[in-house]
C-alpha cells in the first residue's frame, strides 16, 4: 500500500499550489480520501475530505472557499488545489485513505508547503 504526495513547495502569500496524492496497493474507489496538515509545534489537523464515490466533499472552515478537493478514480489520485495561500497554511500536508467501514486507514509520507514572502 502506498500513498505518495507531491506538489508541495515554497510559494508567496496569495499564490497557489496543487497537491497530488497517488494511491496504489488497495481498491482506491472504495476508500474515502482526506487531507490533513501539521504545522510546526501543532497537532495534525483535518483539512478536507471526500467520500469514496466523490459525491460529498467537506472542508475545514480555515480553507473553505480557497481549497478545492478532487479525485480521479481512473488514475487512483486525489488533488488539493490551494489558492490564495496564507502564511498560516504553512505545514506538512498528508494524504489519508479510509475504508468504508472506517476500520482501516493509510497515510502518505507528507509534502511540505511553505507560504512566505
Amino acid at each position: 500500500v502506498q500513498l505518495v504526495e507531491s506538489g508541495g513547495g515554497l510559494v508567496q502569500p496569495g499564490g497557489s499550489l496543487r497537491l497530488s496524492c497517488a494511491a496504489s496497493g488497495f481498491t482506491f474507489s472504495q476508500y474515502h480520501m482526506r487531507w490533513y496538515r501539521q504545522a510546526p509545534g501543532k497537532e495534525r489537523e483535518w483539512v478536507a475530505g471526500m467520500t469514496s464515490a466523490g459525491g460529498n466533499t467537506n472542508y475545514a472552515d480555515s480553507v473553505k472557499g480557497r481549497f478545492t478537493f478532487s479525485r480521479d478514480n481512473a488514475k487512483n489520485t486525489v488533488y488539493l488545489q490551494m489558492n490564495t495561500l496564507k502564511p498560516e497554511d504553512t505545514a506538512v500536508y498528508y494524504c489519508n485513505a479510509l475504508n468504508r467501514r472506517l476500520t482501516v486507514d493509510y497515510w502518505g509520507q507528507g509534502t511540505q508547503v511553505t507560504v512566505s514572502s
